[in-house]
């Protein structure tokens, strides 16, 4: 799905969001934000396999989106924060539903290999 997909007025709601969401780490770190702001370093820590050009990529898309907030603080070393937004709280909180969503159909599959 693209990007420009997010933008375009005349496209499905759902589709709309999940063309910001798209993509392998953005529901975790939209996770992992909700307990407060975390250091890009933090986040890398919580999500193995997540390179650093793909978190910075990631987050720079969410920021573009309204999704989460940058801070950088003039320290040596320089010392950012992410933290969400509150349209982004907005869109954690509508994907509660779906994640339990997730969660039933994932215990139903297991259900159904248990008894096979």
């Amino acid at each position: 799905m693209t990007r420009s997909r997010a933008q375009d007025p005349e496209v499905c709601g759902v589709t709309a969001a999940i063309a910001v969401i798209d993509g392998k780490w953005k529901t975790a770190l939209l996770w992992l934000l909700e307990s407060g702001p975390q250091r890009p370093g933090a986040l890398r820590r919580q999500l193995p396999g997540l390179s650093e050009k793909v978190l910075t990529q990631a987050l720079r898309e969410m920021e573009s989106d309204g999704l989460v907030h940058r801070e950088v603080h003039d320290t040596l070393p320089l010392k950012t924060l992410y933290s969400l937004t509150v349209f982004g709280r907005e869109l954690s909180e509508a994907l509660g539903p779906v994640s339990d969503w997730g969660h039933r159909r994932l215990s139903r599959l297991t259900d159904v290999q248990s008894a096979s």
